[in-house]
């Protein structure tokens, strides 16, 4: 029998298939109106909102012959969730939208939509709506729109850190960017592949974060604000970027530690890549949207590493007082 497709169904059949995914993701935030109107309606605890929005397209941001749709929906709600988190906010709705050739399976559809809801109640954040559009030709685009809540607190921004305050890390670094390079040399594990061999661990951990990317800690963002967190940023284009950005906001110059870093190599990474391109990926591997933020001395709470310290200085990020030669994800540029 041969698969539906997108162009044998109508928009509102495409709907009633996507709605019963979405029902039962539910969040703190009181849902006054869910989908199936012009728009939803979500309360707001404390009278602020935080957004943000995410995409990924398919032969741009992951091949179907590596990742499968299910995946694809758990790692554009980590995308968003972990942007979220990085302004110390919980979570309250998203907004789906999908672009899509009408020549495409149903199937292609409704696996990233079961990964959006699977990652989507994990983390408490109802789906409330979305946009559905048809596309050119081999065209799948999947978009989220995220709301937060910053519970009274005010958002952690990218600009308030200062000199003596020390740079802490949630999270894994460099995983994601590992697993692409393991994929692109052709020695990565792809959905397909099964279960890994005892030895093909490493390989098959690097992988599957970069498909997914992983589970990051959401729930440390506020906990971070809490703690008093001077500034704060998800590691979405590499380490070096993304301090980098907050340096330049905040006007101080970043200084990391090389034997820190190379501790964070430590494990799968340099197992399966050598110590070398497991340093370079924990600098400049982006995707895996752990969070980084600086404190004041004595701040920090527990689950985070500290890495390096922020000083007075023309700003940049230095590693052991060299400016390092790799610098991250750029959307534009190779």
């Amino acid at each position: 029998m041969a698969p539906t497709r997108l162009s044998d169904l109508s928009e509102g059949d495409l709907l009633a298939r996507l709605f019963p995914i979405f029902d039962g993701t539910k969040g703190a935030a009181p849902l006054l109106l869910g989908p199936g109107d012009d728009a939803a309606v979500l309360g707001s605890p404390s009278g602020a909102v935080v957004l943000t929005t995410d995409s990924m397209v398919r032969g741009r941001d992951w091949r179907d012959d590596w990742s499968s749709g299910r995946e694809v929906g758990r790692k554009v709600v980590a995308q968003n969730l972990a942007d979220i988190a990085a302004m110390g906010a919980v979570p309250t709705g998203l907004l789906v939208a999908l672009a899509a050739d009408p020549s495409t399976e149903l199937a292609r559809v409704l696996d990233p939509a079961e990964g959006i809801a699977e990652a989507a109640r994990e983390a408490g954040a109802p789906v409330v709506g979305g946009d559905l559009s048809s596309a050119g030709e081999d065209m799948l685009l999947v978009a989220i729109t995220a709301t937060g809540d910053p519970d009274g607190r005010a958002p952690v921004r990218r600009d308030g850190a200062q000199p003596e305050d020390v740079v802490a890390v949630c999270g894994g670094l460099g995983r994601s960017r590992g697993g692409l390079q393991l994929l692109l040399e052709g020695r990565g594990r792809t959905h397909a592949d099964g279960e890994p061999e005892p030895g093909d661990r490493a390989v098959h951990e690097l992988c599957l974060v970069h498909r997914t990317a992983g589970r990051p800690p959401f729930e440390q963002g506020p906990v971070a604000a809490r703690a008093g967190a001077t500034s704060m940023i998800d590691v979405s284009d590499g380490l070096v970027r993304d301090r980098g950005r907050v340096a330049r906001a905040s006007g101080v110059r970043v200084e990391l530690s090389g034997r820190a870093l190379t501790r964070a190599a430590a494990g799968a990474l340099t197992e399966a890549l050598g110590e070398v391109d497991a340093l370079r990926q924990v600098l400049s591997g982006g995707e895996e949207h752990s969070l980084a933020a600086t404190f004041p001395v004595g701040a920090v709470p527990p689950g985070w590493t500290v890495p390096g310290t922020c000083v007075a200085g023309e700003p940049a990020v230095l590693v052991d007082g060299a400016v390092p030669t790799v610098t991250g994800w750029d959307h534009f540029r190779p």
